[in-house]
């Protein structure tokens, strides 16, 4: 089954955020910046490198630099944190974000990081299964279930889907079935698991500290 981008042409609305003004003095002579913006300021939530720069031109330079790791996320029940886990990926720069089940999520969570991130969408989890076997990429669970092991005490793959289940329920045993290995988050207090976004980030960060990260 051929996966499409999730939403393209309706991605969720660009909020007015602390941003900058028109600009001031002779307009760059470069084709990144977008006329409309160097007009009317630029209130955008992005990072001041990409001020004033058109949407196409940002995710351009994102794509030129993204890390080989991928998020994916089992949507059966509407899960709420999945905006969150968007927006995590773009912060640590992930290749792409794959949603798992229903093709609708929530994305205010995400705040407008759907428009610069990928996003594919795969009818459940074999499709998923079959995409990374296709293209050689092994399939990490995240979820404290029996058998997981800490995900500190191995280093993750560089080239990986990182596998997280619903708030709740966790991973399904599909999911469970289809990943190479299952790592999970050393807790240390009374409760049983941590908000699901919470734990992506957590996983993200872990790679981007193994990976990425150079002294």
């Amino acid at each position: 089954m051929e996966q499409k981008p999730v939403d393209d042409a309706n991605p969720s609305p660009e909020l007015t955020t602390h941003g900058v003004g028109p600009w001031q003095g002779d307009r760059p002579d470069d084709p990144r910046f977008d006329p409309e913006l160097l007009e009317d300021g630029d209130s955008r939530n992005v990072i001041d490198r990409y001020r004033y720069w058109s949407m196409d031109a940002i995710v351009a330079d994102l794509d030129a630099r993204r890390h080989p790791f991928h998020v994916a996320i089992e949507n059966w029940q509407h899960d709420m944190n999945i905006g969150s886990i968007v927006r995590s990926a773009n912060a640590f720069l992930a290749e792409t974000v794959h949603i798992v089940g229903r093709r609708r999520w929530n994305k205010r969570g995400a705040m407008v990081t759907d428009r610069y991130q990928h996003v594919l969408h795969h009818a459940d989890v074999s499709d998923l299964v079959a995409w990374a076997a296709e293209r050689g990429i092994p399939i990490i669970g995240v979820d404290n279930v029996p058998g997981s092991r800490p995900i500190d005490e191995e280093p993750l793959p560089e080239r990986c889907v990182l596998l997280f289940g619903q708030e709740g329920p966790g991973l399904s045993a599909e999911a469970i079935a289809a990943s190479e290995r299952v790592v999970e988050i050393r807790q240390f207090g009374s409760t049983r698991s941590i908000n699901a976004s919470a734990a992506a980030a957590i996983v993200m960060h872990e790679w981007v500290r193994t990976h990425a990260i150079r002294s």
